[in-house]
């Protein structure tokens, strides 16, 4: 492996990207550690206390929607929105593309078509990201977060530093990751979300020190035993992710001979793959998205627990059964839903077709599709419920053992996912160059 990096090392091109995309990197963790200003140091340190092991504390809240930002929306830094704003734009114009004909006409327009499509995602980003900001001000604004003793004008001025440098930041957010997909190697909002989750495992190593030393104090047993249980899971989910990403089920296609001038085409056995986890970590982002927003206005509004409001969205708090009961179901949901829209078993048949292929056994045209249809559906409920089990699993041992934790079974997905997937770009580009590649 070391020979192989040296080799890659060597390659100009190759060395250009690596350290572009390290240098963008670089920038996004800086970017995290600029605080905003006008705030209560003391206020958010007390809110953002790792030993505050109470789950119904505004960390507990914090780090639910913290997941995705690494930290950077419960320490109040310039990245506090983080790629959010774009990843809730790319889902919200991936559906309507799927039911909005005009769209779905401009997404396979080709390149040009690509072009507005992102500019529509861009603008799209640009108006959550205000919405995002204002909100956020307002939880920071109910939660003290806010420097006291701030005449009308200094507020005003507050508030409009806070808004537009949110709105700046998740913008040049966006700006990094799309150049490093321009410019540098992998996929660049894929990449910022890895780093800023890799940034919190030391935190999540020192919660489960933490858990485990109030075992030993206390005594509780529950923390004692739980910590080293929960570890072990989390390499246990780092396996399973990495084994369902590389699954695969193969459907069997025959082509058939074909007599071309002189040459002869064809003949010759293959396979359609189809991946298990064809979805990917998307279903679990979006039951996530949607399950979030009850705490996310009990937590921005400022609502109190004593409320009879307070007590109905205290049911969907994270670490309740209510709460994992649901999240399980709309995973699987939504894991059937993206699968409809993204995999059409009728072109895959007629593209068969068109080539003179059949699956065996199968008639060629409807037959053919009904059958894909029928290992794709089979397939989703595979990929549903191993999303759901790795997304419940630590939900459901944290309510048993009442630990919280600042890494979630999405993180342990997107962290694995994504680095897989940058690895098979090193090797696609190694492999271009004739160079042994990472994964030989």
């Amino acid at each position: 492996m070391f020979k192989t990096i040296r080799n890659a090392w060597k390659i100009q091109d190759l060395r250009n990207k690596l350290i572009f995309t390290v240098i963008m990197l670089l920038l996004y963790r800086v970017g995290s550690g600029i605080l905003l200003p006008f705030l209560n140091p003391t206020a958010v340190a007390a809110a953002m206390n790792t030993n505050n092991i109470d789950p119904n504390s505004i960390q507990s809240v914090l780090n639910v929607i913290n997941s995705m930002t690494g930290g950077n929306l419960g320490q109040t830094t310039l990245f506090a929105l983080g790629v959010q704003p774009y990843i809730n734009s790319s889902i919200i114009i991936q559906l309507l593309t799927a039911v909005i004909p005009a769209l779905e006409r401009l997404s396979k327009e080709g390149e040009e078509g690509q072009k507005k499509m992102q500019a529509i995602t861009r603008w799209t980003a640009l108006g959550l990201a205000v919405l995002q900001s204002v909100a956020y001000y307002i939880f920071m604004l109910n939660n003290d977060f806010l420097r006291s003793g701030l005449n009308t004008f200094e507020s005003i001025v507050c508030a409009l530093m806070i808004i537009a440098m949110l709105i700046a930041g998740a913008m040049l957010v966006v700006w990094m990751g799309e150049e490093i997909d321009r410019r540098g190697i992998g996929n660049g909002v894929s990449l910022l979300i890895f780093a800023g989750i890799v940034a919190r495992l030391p935190q999540m190593m020192y919660e489960l020190y933490v858990y485990f030393r109030l075992g030993i104090e206390q005594p509780n047993y529950a923390y004692l035993v739980g910590s080293p249980i929960m570890l072990v899971l989390y390499l246990a989910m780092i396996v399973a992710v990495v084994w369902m990403s590389a699954a695969e089920r193969r459907v069997p296609v025959q082509y058939a001979k074909r007599v071309v001038g002189r040459k002869q085409y064809g003949g010759q056995n293959t396979h359609l793959p189809l991946k298990v986890n064809m979805a990917g970590v998307l279903p679990i982002i979006f039951a996530s998205s949607f399950l979030s927003l009850p705490q996310m206005i009990k937590a921005f509004a400022g609502v109190s627990d004593t409320s009879t409001f307070g007590k109905i969205l205290n049911v969907f708090h994270s670490r309740t059964p209510v709460y994992a009961i649901l999240y399980f179901v709309l995973i699987f949901a939504f894991t059937y839903f993206y699968s409809t829209i993204q995999v059409n078993p009728m072109d895959m048949a007629n593209n068969i077709r068109k080539n003179s292929g059949a699956v065996p056994g199968i008639r060629p045209g409807k037959p053919t599709a009904d059958f894909i249809r029928k290992i794709v559906t089979k397939i989703d409920f595979v990929s549903g419920l191993f999303l759901a089990i790795i997304a419940v699993l630590p939900i459901i041992f944290g309510i048993v053992t009442g630990m919280n934790f600042a890494i979630y079974g999405t993180s342990v997905i997107i962290i694995v996912g994504v680095a897989l997937e940058l690895v098979q770009s090193m090797e696609s580009q190694m492999m271009m160059r004739h160079y042994k590649g990472f994964l030989s």
